[in-house]
C-alpha cells in the first residue's frame, strides 16, 4: 500500500505546477508539469472521488497544468483543432463514451453450468458523466500541447526536456540495475508490479517510479533519440557534449534489457542521423499506417503469428514465450470483443474473460489496441488511434508545402517518437500523457502555417558551402559564382 508520502506528493503536485508555470517560459513549464509528474509521482496511488475518475499521476498533472495555464496565466487552450479531421476525432473521442455506456447496462454473467454464477455489473446511466469526464482529462495534455507548444521553440523544449529527463532518470535506473528495482519501495512504500518480470538475462530491469520496466526503457529510447537530434542540430562545441550524452544514454538503454526499445533506438537513430526531416516524416506515416491497420489484419487472420514466434525463438526462447502468451490472450479477447465490436464492453473489466468456476480473470490484455478495442469498440479505437495519427499526416502535408522549412528538423524527431509509441502500443499499453502532449504539439505546429520558418532563417546559422545538416540540402555562398 502507498505510504503517506505518496498521497502528499499527489496533493502537492498542483502547487509544483503553479510554480513551474509562473517561473519558467510557458513551453518549458507545461512540459515539465507533465513530464515531471510522469517521472516522479507514485504509480497506482490515487484519490478515488465520487462521480469522477481516480486522480492519479496521469490526471493530476494534466488538470493542474490546464487550470494554471487557463485561469492563472490567461492562456487560451481551445478544445477543437483547426484541422477538420482532428476536430471530428476529438468529438468522437469524448462523446463516443456515451453510446458505450448506454449499450452496456446489462451485467456480464459467467456460469460453469453447476449453478455457480459470477456477475460483472452493467454500466449505469450516471456513469456516462464519469466516462465523458475521463476522456476529457485524458485529452488535456493533447490540448495543452497544441495550444502552447505549437512553435519551433516548443519543439526544441520538448527535445531538451526529454534529454534532461533521461540523464536525470538514468541515475536511479542504474542504481536499480545494480541493486534491484527498489526505488519505489524505498520512497513510496510499495512495489508497483511483479518482481519476477523485472528479472531478465541474469540481472535486473529498472522501473523507478514508472508502471513497468518496459515503460522506462521506452522513455530512455525517447531520450536517446532527442539527444541525438540535438547533437545533429547544434554547432560543434555543443555537439561533442551531446554526442557523449547520446552514447551514455544508449548504454543505459542497453542495460534496461528491453529488446523492442533497443530495436527502436537502432532503427530511428539511423533515420535521425542520416536522413533529412522530410524523409523522417515520411517514415512516421508508414509506421502510423502499420499501427492503425494491425487490428484489422489481426481480425482477418492476416498477421503471420507463427512466423513471428519462430523468428523470436531464434533470438530468445524467453521472449518467444512472452509473445506467445500475448498472442493467446489477444485471440481470447478478440473473440469476446467481436460480440460488441462497435461500441465495446465499457469499463470495470467487462471486456475480460473470467473463469466460470473460480471467478478469476483468465485474460491479461497487454497491447493498448486490444484494451481500447475491447472497452470502446471500433468507434473508440478509430477515435484514439486516429487522433494520434492525424498530427503525423498534417505534419507530412506541411513538409510537402514547405520542404525547406528548417523548423521541421525539430519536429521530425518528436514525430518519430510518437510513431514509435503507436507501434509499441500494439504489444504494450504505453499510451501515457507524454504521448498526448507530443501529438498535440505536432498538430499545433503543423497547423501553424504562419510561423513556418523560411529556408534561410536559422538561429544556428547556415554553412557557407556543403550539405546543410538541418534540411539535408546542398548550399552555396551568396554572391558571384566562380568557375574553377
Amino acid at each position: 500500500m502507498p505510504n503517506a508520502l505518496a498521497s502528499l506528493m499527489l496533493l502537492l503536485w498542483p502547487v509544483a505546477c503553479l510554480v513551474l508555470l509562473r517561473r519558467l517560459p510557458i513551453e518549458r513549464g507545461v512540459i515539465w508539469c507533465i513530464l515531471g509528474g510522469y517521472l516522479l509521482l507514485p504509480p497506482r496511488a490515487n484519490f478515488d472521488l465520487p462521480l469522477v475518475p481516480p486522480m492519479d499521476k496521469d490526471s493530476i498533472p494534466a488538470i493542474s497544468a490546464f487550470l494554471v495555464a487557463v485561469f492563472a496565466l490567461n492562456r487560451k487552450v481551445p478544445l477543437l483543432p483547426k484541422t477538420p479531421a482532428a476536430r471530428l476525432l476529438v468529438l468522437l473521442f469524448i462523446l463516443g463514451a456515451i453510446p458505450t455506456v448506454l449499450t452496456n447496462g446489462d451485467p456480464a454473467v459467467y456460469s460453469d453450468g453447476t449453478g455457480r454464477v459470477w456477475v460483472v455489473p452493467g454500466l449505469r446511466t450516471h456513469d456516462t458523466l464519469s466516462a465523458v469526464v475521463q476522456q476529457m482529462i485524458v485529452l488535456l495534455p493533447f490540448l495543452l500541447g497544441r495550444a502552447l507548444l505549437a512553435s519551433e521553440a516548443g519543439m526544441r523544449e520538448i527535445l531538451k526536456a526529454m534529454m534532461l529527463g533521461g540523464l536525470i532518470y538514468s541515475i536511479p535506473a542504474l542504481i536499480e540495475i545494480r541493486l534491484s528495482p527498489q526505488m519505489n519501495v524505498w520512497v513510496y512504500g510499495f512495489f508497483q508490479h511483479s518482481f519476477e518480470q523485472m528479472m531478465r538475462d541474469g540481472g535486473f530491469r529498472p522501473l523507478v517510479f514508472l508502471p513497468h520496466a518496459l515503460w522506462l526503457a521506452f522513455f530512455m529510447f525517447g531520450a536517446v533519440l532527442s539527444t541525438a537530434a540535438l547533437a545533429k542540430l547544434n554547432p560543434p562545441p555543443e555537439r561533442i557534449k551531446l554526442i557523449f550524452a547520446t552514447i551514455y544514454l544508449l548504454g543505459v538503454l542497453y542495460l534496461c534489457k528491453s529488446l523492442a526499445s533497443q530495436l527502436y533506438a537502432i532503427s530511428f537513430l539511423t533515420l535521425v542521423l542520416l536522413t533529412n526531416p522530410k524523409m523522417q516524416i515520411r517514415a512516421t506515416i508508414i509506421l502510423a499506417i502499420i499501427a492503425i491497420s494491425y487490428p484489422m489484419l489481426r481480425n482477418a487472420g492476416l498477421i503471420p503469428v507463427d512466423d513471428i514466434l519462430e523468428r523470436a525463438a531464434a533470438f530468445s526462447q524467453e521472449r518467444s514465450d512472452s509473445m506467445q502468451y500475448r498472442f493467446n490472450n489477444e485471440e481470447l479477447l478478440l473473440e469476446r470483443a467481436h460480440s460488441k465490436s462497435l461500441f465495446g464492453w465499457g469499463g470495470w473489466g467487462r471486456n475480460l474473460l473470467l473463469d466460470p468456476g473460480s471467478g478469476e480473470i483468465l485474460t491479461v490484455p497487454d497491447g493498448r489496441w486490444i484494451i481500447v478495442f475491447g472497452e470502446s469498440g471500433w468507434l473508440g479505437y478509430i477515435a484514439e488511434m486516429g487522433l494520434l495519427a492525424t498530427p503525423l499526416v498534417v505534419l507530412w502535408q506541411r513538409s510537402l508545402r514547405h520542404p525547406g522549412d528548417r523548423s521541421l528538423a525539430y519536429a521530425a524527431p518528436i514525430a518519430l517518437i510518437l510513431a514509435a509509441n503507436m507501434v509499441d502500443m500494439l504489444v504494450n499499453a504505453t499510451l501515457i500523457p507524454l504521448t498526448w502532449l507530443f501529438a498535440g504539439a505536432i498538430l499545433g505546429f503543423a497547423e501553424n502555417e504562419a510561423r513556418a520558418t523560411s529556408p534561410t532563417a536559422s538561429p544556428q546559422g547556415k554553412p557557407k558551402f556543403g550539405r546543410d545538416p538541418v534540411i539535408g540540402r546542398r548550399t552555396r555562398p551568396k554572391g558571384r559564382r566562380t568557375i574553377l
